[in-house]
């Protein structure tokens, strides 16, 4: 099976309450709350990290858990999650390359070239 990257859509509001993260999705105005261990791979989604790291990781090492299982219950929630439109879902990496075009995109704005010279 092809690793997962996730992201956060751009469509959403979070925020940490009470030690909960709470997530609106501003597609349909619905409100999500997040467990603990949803609250870990939420926060761990940044585009460039494969889910299976993120479980292995973030999850394995502080909960007792096999990895298998972990991985299984984490990727049938963030296709949950995504199938909301609040995460994005990739079998490549989401994040990365987006920052770099968009760092170099922001040089060239100001007036320098991207390698910094």
């Amino acid at each position: 099976m092809s690793p997962l990257y996730l992201a956060h859509s751009k469509e959403i509001a979070a925020r940490v309450m009470d030690g909960e993260m709470m997530i609106m999705s501003a597609r349909d105005s619905t409100l999500f709350s997040l467990n603990e261990l949803g609250t870990i791979i939420w926060q761990a989604a940044d585009g460039a990290t494969p889910l299976g790291e993120i479980v292995e990781r973030k999850i394995c090492s502080e909960f007792d858990v096999e990895p298998e299982e972990a991985l299984k219950d984490a990727e049938e929630f963030v296709r949950e999650l995504a199938g909301h439109g609040i995460l994005v879902v990739s079998e490549s990496p989401l994040g990365e390359s987006r920052s770099k075009k968009e760092e170099a995109r922001s040089k060239k704005e100001e007036g320098r070239r991207p390698d910094g010279y």
